[in-house]
């Protein structure tokens, strides 16, 4: 038998377990010699405008490495924190009007950072002149533009002067992207224009067509902005920069792919003003509100939450993290991405290249002695099993689960293969959610209802009154007939006949008939005829009653919801 040694992998483990080692020194000195907190920048978010603070000769002479930037404060990480040297770098950063952070890291960590210097160098040579967003003018934009034909407006009367429309048609877009509430801005080049496109309450409206030499300078503009490569047509890229509104400051995550016209440029707006929504005001009726606030402040258990992309998940579990927020418990995230900035919240972001997946993150986390974790996804056994041990060890665990319904999640964990017999101690709350738009309270107005709407109607309100649901206790009054609303569109919402967007939930929580059929492996319908003696709204239900108040359309409800599931 022939052994052979596979020395480059053998070379790599070495590799990576001085890394650990490197990065676990650096965590005690912090702690106990020099008394800062201690950073690993593997999983951290670097940014441009941070690393811009000094220059790269003076970081790697220094040792240091601005990583991030909100207002005047710099977040910098430090490979020698002697008290000395702290003074130094707090008189240079002060002298450029700045207000220093550190952290210790590790030199891997500071190499990720004084990476960074070669993908801004070209847009350093072009530094602030051509490359800066104005504040101020963002700000005055913000105030003026009130609707798309604002927006449109605005640009159509923009100086023709190629440079400067530049500037000020990027300025225009993003104020006026703010400013109607859009999540997401898309540049689309075609074969002789290239379309703008905003997407607003979870759908996409056409503002403007930019022409393409135009489109060209925009591009270079925002690749400078979001320290991508420049020269670099034909190659997907993902960057991001961030602007402020006041003390605001908001992200924007940019994506380049290359295109047949030319390459097509998605930027999504971080906009911390859209998860600040109270959980109060996200459409959940009190008595379900009432069970949230009961599970989610448990010193231990399991929440899940489910629902396809763009339903909202994230906003509801960052809503339940401020909630319950306190300096007294300890949070951590592991999130893909860190879409938001959370204070007082430890987050950190996954990364599949270096190894740093859910599962590896939640590993780590619970090594840093947690009350409270929070998964982005849920996606295998491993991550399935320790989640669930983590529930039943004293931690309270928030993630997504990918099903259809509340009533799925149990069935797709004991599918991961997590044990039932433990599940039944560890799951407190499984909610499945959607997002529908709300009928602009300005234009809407009543319909006339077709038989086959009555019917559909009536059929869903007999089931919940038959599981014991009081109509009334949910608001809903049909004694004078079903009176249904319908969109029509003005000035106040784009012409649309919708403004803002809300919740439709349903939710099973763990009491003693879930927990006596959980061992027995159960079906979606079992847990569903078992958790209707809950009395909780399902998403049918939630939708009409919704519907029947006047706060959304039938038709809207209809495109997220299966009115003839069973």
């Amino acid at each position: 038998m022939t052994i052979v040694f596979n020395d480059s992998e053998e070379e790599k483990e070495v590799e990576d377990l001085h890394k650990s080692e490197e990065e676990d020194l650096v965590a005690l000195l912090a702690k106990s010699k020099y008394n800062i907190p201690s950073i690993n920048l593997a999983t951290v978010v670097i940014e441009n405008d941070a690393v811009r603070t000094i220059p790269e000769a003076d970081a790697r002479k220094e040792e240091i490495a601005p990583f991030k930037i909100l207002g005047k404060n710099v977040h910098i990480a430090v490979r020698s924190p002697q008290p000395d040297h702290l003074t130094n770098l707090t008189e240079y950063f002060t002298g450029h009007g700045y207000i220093p952070h550190f952290y210790m890291a590790s030199l891997a960590s500071l190499e990720k950072v004084w990476e960074r210097y070669k993908e801004i160098s070209y847009a350093e040579g072009a530094h602030q002149g051509s490359i800066d967003i104005s504040s101020d003018a963002l700000i005055t934009l913000s105030k003026e533009i009130k609707s798309l034909d604002d927006i449109k407006k605005t640009i159509a009367d923009t100086e023709k002067d190629k440079i400067h429309m530049t500037s000020h048609i990027l300025e225009i877009v993003l104020a006026g992207a703010i400013a109607i509430d859009a999540s997401d801005v898309h540049f689309e080049p075609e074969e002789h224009t290239v379309r703008l496109r905003f997407r607003i309450d979870g759908i996409l409206q056409e503002v403007i067509d930019i022409p393409p030499d135009v489109h060209k300078f925009l591009n270079s503009r925002i690749k400078l902005l979001s320290g991508l490569k420049i020269s670099a047509h034909s190659i997907a890229q993902d960057g991001r920069f961030s602007i402020f509104l006041g003390d605001d400051e908001i992200s924007l995550r940019v994506s380049l792919i290359p295109g047949a016209y030319g390459e097509s440029i998605v930027m999504r707006i971080l906009n911390p003003k859209s998860i600040r929504v109270k959980l109060e005001d996200m459409g959940i009726e009190q008595g379900l509100y009432d069970i949230f606030m009961r599970e989610i402040k448990k010193p231990n258990g399991l929440v899940l939450l489910t629902g396809p992309t763009g339903s909202g998940k994230t906003t509801t579990l960052y809503s339940f993290l401020q909630k319950i927020y306190s300096t007294e418990i300890k949070i951590i995230t592991i999130e893909d991405p860190v879409e938001y900035h959370l204070p007082g919240i430890t987050q950190t972001q996954t990364d599949s290249e270096k190894g740093y997946t859910f599962l590896e993150g939640l590993r780590s986390a619970l090594r840093q002695d947690p009350d409270v974790i929070m998964v982005g996804e849920i996606r295998d056994k491993e991550t399935a099993e320790i989640a669930v041990e983590s529930a039943l060890t004293g931690h309270m665990v928030f993630s997504t689960l990918h099903t259809n319904n509340a009533a799925g999640v149990i069935p797709r964990l004991i599918d991961l293969g997590v044990n039932p017999k433990i599940l039944v101690s560890a799951l407190s709350l499984s909610i499945a959610q959607r997002l529908v738009r709300k009928l602009c309270k300005e234009c809407k107005k009543e319909r006339v209802v077709t038989e086959e709407e009555k019917t559909l109607i009536n059929k869903i309100l007999d089931e919940a009154k038959a599981h014991g649901k009081d109509l009334v206790k949910f608001g809903v009054d049909i004694s004078g007939g079903i009176k249904l609303f319908e969109a029509v569109g003005c000035d106040k919402c784009n012409r649309t006949g919708y403004k803002g967007r809300m919740g439709i939930f349903e939710a099973i929580y763990n009491d003693e008939s879930i927990e006596k059929i959980i061992p027995t492996n159960p079906s979606e319908r079992e847990i569903k005829e078992v958790s209707e003696k809950q009395g909780i709204l399902n998403m049918k239900e939630d939708g009409v009653m919704k519907v029947l108040t006047g706060i959304t359309s039938l038709e809207e409800v209809e495109s997220v919801v299966d009115f003839y599931e069973i």
